[in-house]
């Protein structure tokens, strides 16, 4: 059996590594399960993963993680504070000036076919989001954070639109060089605004954003291995924070009508945020089936790489459908024209809701999947939890003399 000996699948060192998916409104749902840990720490505790690995809003969470790392229950209140009490005109412009003056954008290309009036470069604006990530993230202090710890690395991935391939912008211990790979690169670059915009731009829903001079769009586009990154970046234990259940049946399956726009679209973005995640996960499982077979002399210098994955217990399709009422008016409208809002649908909507009522649930959803798996969580990041409690009971020992 032949073997790619360039497979990312490299044994560097022993770091523990959090991978969040991306998964829009979903990704609420890593806050909760991020507060659980937090729970189970000593108070005050860092952050017990040396890794951080982001797309889209999964890059949005890992970044307000990485400018608290030194205390991880400080970077989680302040997740629950911006995820608890969403409204969706923070995320992007939905007044119905705004969406009326999309529309007869929209209108006015298609009678002059374009050469009037160039149609709108994406269904919603997200400047509101642009405004709201400098006033709840520290980006001028990341470097400063990664330089001291406990978080050694943070990596947040892109797609370029000008070449195709899937970025990994990270900022990172000096030693962890950079990487190129087929369509996918590593490259050293400071995580800033412009970064996260890009990382977070739904394509044909949010606009691209510039880095560099260069277009980018949303990480899971071109996200052909989700773990490299983290592995790259030394970790060979991932913990997996997911925003989609084990196993969705299709919406589209058990209707006789033709799918909508909307349900199209819909279908497209969970396939996008969560097929690659599950193809190399498959492909990690058989690379360690491998090595554990006895056949690490196919691949010298790798060892097996541990992954744990954390996914919604409960379809967040189903919990968005109950929560449809909460959206403007005016995006329900649009949502409604896409043919979004039928029976069948919520699959789109459960990534747009940007909610009070649907975040906290969600929250609340992760909180207690994490609950349920204690015991695997715990015992994944064990030596580390043991390494902060040691430290923890030394400062107050030192405290009480």
């Amino acid at each position: 059996m032949a073997v790619d000996h360039h497979t990312n699948y490299f044994f560097f060192e022993n770091r523990e590594a959090l991978v969040l998916a991306g998964g829009g409104a979903r990704a609420a749902y890593q806050v909760g399960v991020l507060r659980a840990i937090s729970d189970w720490l000593p108070r005050n505790a860092p952050c017990p993963f040396e890794v951080l690995v982001g797309t889209s809003a999964g890059a949005i969470n890992a970044t307000a993680i990485a400018s608290y790392a030194t205390h991880l229950s400080h970077a989680v209140n302040g997740l629950e504070r911006v995820w608890a009490n969403f409204t969706v005109d923070q995320v992007m412009r939905v007044s119905r000036w705004s969406m009326l003056r999309a529309g007869l954008q929209w209108l006015s290309s298609l009678v002059s076919f374009g050469h009037l009036v160039p149609p709108p470069r994406a269904l919603l604006d997200t400047a509101p989001l642009r405004e709201l990530l400098p006033r709840v993230l520290r980006f001028d202090e990341l470097k400063e954070r990664i330089a001291a710890g406990p978080v050694q690395a943070l990596a947040v991935t892109a797609t370029s639109y000008a070449t195709g391939r899937a970025v990994v912008f990270f900022e990172a211990r000096p030693h962890i060089e950079e990487w190129t790979r087929v369509r996918r690169a590593g490259v050293r670059r400071a995580i800033d605004l412009d970064v996260l915009m890009a990382s977070s731009a739904i394509p044909f829903i949010f606009p691209a954003a510039r880095v560099d001079g260069e277009f980018y769009g949303d990480g899971a586009m071109r996200q052909l291995a989700p773990l490299s990154p983290a592995v790259h970046l030394g970790a060979n234990r991932l913990l997996v924070i997911a925003t989609r259940v084990a196993a969705t049946p299709s919406l589209l399956a058990d209707s006789p009508q033709q799918p909508s726009p909307g349900d199209l679209l819909g279908f497209v973005l969970d396939s996008l945020f969560a097929d690659a995640l599950a193809i190399d996960l498959e492909r990690l499982q058989q690379v360690n089936a491998l090595l554990l077979a006895g056949n690490a002399e196919l691949m010298p210098g790798r060892k097996p790489i541990d992954v744990l994955v954390i996914q919604p217990s409960v379809d967040p399709t189903a919990i968005a459908r109950k929560h449809v009422d909460r959206l403007p008016r005016s995006l329900r409208a649009l949502l409604r024209t896409l043919g979004a809002l039928e029976a069948r649908g919520g699959l789109l909507v459960s990534y747009l809701l940007f909610d009070a009522e649907y975040t906290r649930e969600l929250m609340r959803l992760g909180y207690a999947d994490a609950e349920a798996r204690r015991g695997e969580i715990v015992e994944f990041i064990r030596e580390n939890m043991e390494t902060i409690r040691s430290e923890h009971a030394e400062r107050q020992r030192l405290a009480s003399r």
